[in-house]
């Protein structure tokens, strides 16, 4: 059943992770090792994967942040393999996304078996009709996906390309707040410790270039203290 799946690994301990590789190496994987947070979500960005294994304790970028960027971009199976045992870092790794949770030490039957189930319910899942590829809003905004074009009142705005990554960002998990490290973190995919300014920066020309008025926004809102959210209403 796993002949032919694409696995990233996100594990800092090479023992395990040279186990865990060479294991479903043997069944036919393709097994790509990150050992650091970054490094995997550089890798998932750039790669087409089947399922995501996250070890929580990583440097760079923790498994906890890690889950919560690949869940913003993609439903790609899951699972978290951690020492922590504890219930509420369960908890927490699940509320993220993640599929399962795994406590170390773990068999590799049992991981294993795991993810054989996941890749099943999955699949049975995927069967769905895909995504829209056009959004349409109120007060004339469309996002049009396949073109990779935003218009207003069917003129094109001509974004450039991170103002269209935020958009697309924002419009697709509408009216959740956005931190100004999260917005960094997605679009210029690396980490930056002072990203206010290049953040507002970007957000003030993409207002302007949806004629955006910020006291009385149709589409970006600004969170005082806490970032942006994407408030514009679907035009059904």
């Amino acid at each position: 059943m796993l002949d032919g799946t694409a696995i990233l690994l996100a594990e800092d301990d090479p023992e395990i992770a040279r186990i865990v590789r060479d294991h479903f190496r043997r069944q036919r994987c393709d097994v790509t090792w990150a050992s650091t947070g970054l490094e995997c979500w550089e890798d998932f960005r750039n790669g087409n994967y089947d399922l995501v294994i996250v070890d929580l304790m990583m440097p760079e970028m923790d498994g906890y942040d890690l889950c919560k960027n690949i869940r913003l971009i993609s439903d790609v199976p899951l699972i978290i393999i951690s020492a922590r045992a504890e219930d509420e870092d369960k908890v927490r790794g699940l509320q993220l996304g993640a599929d399962d949770y795994l406590t170390k030490p773990f068999s590799l039957t049992e991981l294993t078996a795991r993810i054989q189930s996941i890749l099943r319910r999955y699949r049975q899942g995927n069967a769905q009709p895909s995504q829209a590829m056009k959004m349409v809003f109120k007060y004339g905004l469309l996002i049009d996906f396949e073109r990779q074009r935003a218009y207003l009142n069917e003129e094109d705005i001509h974004l450039t390309s991170k103002e269209w990554a935020l958009l697309v960002l924002m419009a697709t998990h509408p009216d959740r707040t956005f931190s100004k490290t999260e917005l960094y973190e997605h679009v210029w995919q690396q980490r930056h410790e002072d990203c206010t300014n290049t953040i507002n920066v970007h957000i003030k020309s993409l207002r302007t270039k949806l004629g955006e008025q910020i006291r009385n926004p149709k589409f970006i809102e600004t969170v005082w203290g806490s970032g942006y959210r994407f408030i514009g209403e679907r035009d059904q």
